[in-house]
């Protein structure tokens, strides 16, 4: 089952990287002489489209976004939990014109970073710390300006699945000085397909998005109940997937981590 499971992810991952390099090429060319146009925007949703199909077909990981109807119509900060690449294009088609924030690292790769620059991607130079949050936050003006909703993975960077949550102090600036909804996003994607694996496990990656929580919330309330939603919510969706079977097996961290949930849910029940 492993090796089986091995050979699949391999070749969703030639097909996967494969495209992503001709689509970034095209897109930045496109992006450097004119900009984001329809024909970028709609390449970046093919591939968003076209990853969610090969992830079915090839290493039987489907999908499931709920909650759409939870975005505000108007600009807003999307805060997502993040596991897993399939964050990224599972979250996108449903966010309208988004502006992902994207660290510097990658917006300094050739073609790739030109696209992510044409597609309103807002970079963020994670080695500078705090002085990088007042560049930071003029991007995110302009994009909100621009008619986006701006994208952030709060935590910084991928976590296990169960993982101790770690939020930053970006998404707290953001809220209090963009003063736009922020809508929280649980996922339980980590389990199929971690960080670095070297396996995508068959199974239903699902991400959850929850009721938008309102500006003029001070920075110890909002950061507070960002953190206990998406952490709740994540904690379900990763119980319900546990309850329903796993095709993975289980490392020690991983089954210790799924242990505690279960002791804090039967606690809180």
């Amino acid at each position: 089952m492993v090796l089986f499971q091995t050979l699949r992810t391999a070749l969703f991952y030639a097909i996967f990287l494969g495209q992503t390099a001709i689509l970034a090429i095209i897109i930045g060319l496109v992006g450097l002489v004119a900009g984001g146009t329809r024909f970028t925007w709609a390449l970046a949703r093919y591939w968003c489209w076209s990853n969610v199909q090969f992830l079915r077909l090839i290493t039987g990981l489907d999908t499931s976004v709920e909650g759409m109807g939870n975005i505000p119509a108007g600009g807003c900060i999307i805060a997502a939990k993040h596991q897993s690449d399939w964050d990224v294009f599972a979250i996108f088609p449903h966010t309208g014109r988004p502006a992902y924030i994207v660290k510097r690292e990658l917006m300094r790769i050739p073609f790739f970073g030109w696209a992510a620059r044409s597609l309103d991607c807002i970079e963020i130079d994670r080695g500078r710390g705090a002085q990088a949050i007042p560049e930071m936050m003029r991007q995110a003006r302009s994009a909100l300006d621009r008619g986006c909703r701006i994208v952030i993975f709060p935590e910084g960077t991928r976590k296990a699945p169960l993982a101790p949550p770690d939020y930053r102090q970006g998404i707290v600036r953001m809220y209090l000085e963009l003063n736009v909804p922020v809508v929280p996003v649980a996922l339980n994607s980590g389990l199929f397909w971690g960080r670095n694996s070297p396996v995508i496990w068959p199974g239903l990656a699902r991400a959850r998005i929850l009721p938008p929580i309102e500006p003029g919330l001070t920075a110890d309330v909002f950061l507070q109940r960002l953190r206990d939603t998406i952490e709740t919510q994540t904690d379900a969706l990763m119980a319900e997937a546990v309850s329903a079977g796993l095709s993975r097996p289980l490392d020690p961290a991983l089954k210790d981590r799924i242990d505690t949930l279960h002791a804090r849910q039967t606690t809180k029940y």
